[in-house]
Order: structure tokens, then sequence, then C-alpha cells
């Protein structure tokens, strides 16, 4: 395959397509929102913007349709035993009932326009590699966490960057990778409809290479090399 050289400063770059990726990390406010240090320095911040909008659209039809159907899902179960789920998970299916048709019809049509834009972007890509979660794994009593400079409850935003991924039905493996010292953060390899075996071959070379690496808990009075828990 042909390099692609890149205009770059102090000297162009030659990239090679079949052995490049590329990865966005750090999209702060302030290189992103007006005002903010980004346009301080003369950038036109609407262009980096763009890249962000329709990932709004997405996570905003995906709670819809997610909500809703997984609520018509379990209706049944909490019209006869609605004290057997804990309380937010009730109310959140209870709401989800509640979700008006219109807003659903139109979420259907934005996952539509959604998944049409991300296989367009398997025409020039192999895998998707995109963080899983906004924050590192929590504990398990915490209830909020800081997004964005704003407490705001863990449960319904832990997986605001999943959705809009899961939500079209495509291929998604999610690895834990971990920091020294560090809770870890998920990350997930999202392939093209129907190519599983390429997320999973993506993560078993994460494992190998030890960046993705499960952890077993640590647990009283069992001797590991003796015993199995399941």
């Amino acid at each position: 395959m042909t390099d692609i050289l890149l205009q770059a400063e102090p000297a162009p770059i030659a990239l090679d397509p079949g052995r490049t990726a590329l990865i966005i990390i750090d999209m702060q406010r302030d290189f992103l929102e007006p005002g903010g240090f980004g346009e301080t320095l003369g950038n036109d911040v609407s262009l980096l913007r763009r890249a962000i909008a329709p990932c709004a659209e997405a996570r905003a039809a995906a709670f819809i349709i997610t909500n809703s159907e997984s609520a018509a899902y379990h209706l049944p179960r909490l019209r006869e035993r609605a004290a057997d789920s804990d309380p937010e998970t009730r109310d959140r299916f209870l709401a989800g009932a509640l979700i008006p048709a219109a807003w659903v019809s139109r979420a259907q049509r934005v996952r539509r326009w959604w998944l049409d834009q991300v296989i367009e972007t398997f025409n020039r890509i192999d895998l998707i590699l995109a963080p899983a979660t906004p924050f590192r794994a929590l504990r398990i009593d915490q209830q909020t966490v800081m997004l964005g400079g704003v407490e705001v409850p863990a449960r319904p935003n832990i997986g605001m960057l999943a959705q809009p991924f899961s939500c079209i039905g495509l291929p998604i493996v999610t690895v834990p990778v971990f920091s020294p010292g560090e809770m870890p953060i998920g990350v997930q390899l999202i392939a093209p409809p129907w190519r599983e075996d390429l997320c999973l071959r993506a993560a078993h070379h994460l494992e190998g290479e030890g960046v993705a690496v499960a952890h077993p808990p640590k647990t009283a009075g069992i001797n590991s090399c003796n015993s199995s828990v399941f």
C-alpha cells in the first residue's frame, strides 16, 4: 500500500495506512469550547466540535431506546414483583415505560443514521478503540462521581460512552486497562458487523502484551493454588 505523506512541522511525515492507527485522546473542553484555550490561540473550535456533535445525538437516541426497550421487556415482572428490584433500577424501568412514542420513533431514525455513519467509517479502518467508561472503576457502594467538574449520579453515566455503540448492535469486546496503583478503566474494541473475530483477536493481543490484564480479586482464606471460585 502506498504511503501517505502528511504535511507537518518541522518536517512531513510518511504514514503506512496498513500499519497506522489514529488515536484521539484528551479532547478537553478547553480545546473545544468557545472562549477556551484553543480559541485564544486563534483556532476555529467549530471544526473540532463537529467531531463530537454526532456522538451527542447518538448518545441521546441510545438512552431513549435502551430505556424504552428494557422497560418493555421488564414491565410484566415489575407489575407482579416490583419489590424484587432495587429502587433505582425499578424507577428507571418505570420512567422508560412512560417515554412518549414520538421520542422513540425519532430516536430510531437517529439510530439508523448513526449506524450508517459508523459503518461508513469501517470502509477506511478495521477497528475502533474507544473508552467504554468516562471514569475509572468505582467502589461498589459509590453513588455519585465528578464528571466535567459536576457531581452526577454514577449509574446512569457509567455507560454513556458504550451505549451509542451497543445500541447499534456492533460486535464489541471491553477490556480493563490498568495504571500502576489505579483502578482500571474500560476500553472497548469495536468491530464492523459480523466481525467478532477482529475484536477478539485484538483483545487477545492486548492481553498477551500485558496491556489489558484482569487481576483476580484477593479472597481471604482461599488458597488460589488449590481452590477455584466460580
